[in-house]
């Protein structure tokens, strides 16, 4: 068990509960409080730091909105050492409150689209066999899933997240996460058919053709089609023309 750390909260479990989030903070960054592990007992918290269990209550809740732990009811917290998903995860909720418009929405779509573009035709240009590979496939689960439009929107999600993945750089991945999470509220919204995942599909047969023949501009110009046509489609379900 850590030594007690002694917290003073000037009568204000705020500030002590504060305190006790950054000195646990600070634990799990260096990896004294290992990741993916239960966080000590409420008990031996309390013990640790001299507080009650109100503040490493209202510690632990904070330090659960920061993304450094999982909890459950009924269960230990778990330890999540802090990475780029962690960092976006945690601002979740202030970009919830930043699309409840027009603009706010078709920001960060355009900002999808802006980041999306650079990823083909990075990928004409350097991705390796094996990635090609993982293209293919998730094309072909794509393909498989037209019938099926809660799968398709799954195998959709998954073509587009190779994309994000061949930079071979951890922060592509959490921004894909990110965009897949925040947009979610709008696009459950959209009609789903059979025909119109077809179309979607044709529109990632399209990009994956351009990256095999190593066009970038092509893949580019694929990929801008494919997102502009799916804006339109679900941009209708808004009622913005009524504003």
């Amino acid at each position: 068990m850590e030594n007690k750390v002694p917290l003073s909260d000037g009568g204000e479990s705020g500030r002590a509960a504060d305190n006790v989030v950054a000195a646990l903070e600070a634990q799990i960054v260096s990896g004294s409080l290992q990741d993916q592990a239960p966080l000590p007992a409420e008990r031996d918290l309390m013990e640790q730091f001299g507080t009650s269990r109100t503040v490493i209550r209202e510690a632990i809740s904070k330090l659960s909105s920061l993304g450094l732990v999982e909890t459950r009811p009924r269960f230990r917290p778990i330890v999540r050492k802090p990475d780029y998903a962690t960092v976006l995860n945690a601002c979740g909720n202030v970009v919830q409150h930043l699309l409840t418009d027009r603009s706010g929405i078709k920001n960060l779509y355009d900002s999808r689209v802006f980041i999306e573009r650079a990823l083909v035709r990075d990928a004409a240009l350097t991705a390796r066999k094996e990635e090609l590979v993982e293209l293919k496939a998730a094309l072909e689960a794509n393909r498989k899933a037209i019938p099926d439009s809660l799968a398709f929107y799954r195998t959709d999600v998954a073509f587009h997240g190779v994309l994000y993945r061949i930079p071979r750089n951890p922060i592509f991945p959490a921004i894909h996460e990110g965009y897949t999470s925040w947009l979610a509220p709008q696009w459950d919204q959209m009609l789903r058919s059979p025909e119109r995942n077809e179309v979607n599909y044709l529109a990632h047969k399209a990009i994956l053709d351009a990256i095999l023949e190593r066009d970038p501009v092509a893949a580019e110009e694929a990929l801008t089609n494919h997102l502009k046509a799916a804006w339109e489609f679900v941009r209708v379900t808004f009622d913005w023309d009524k504003e």
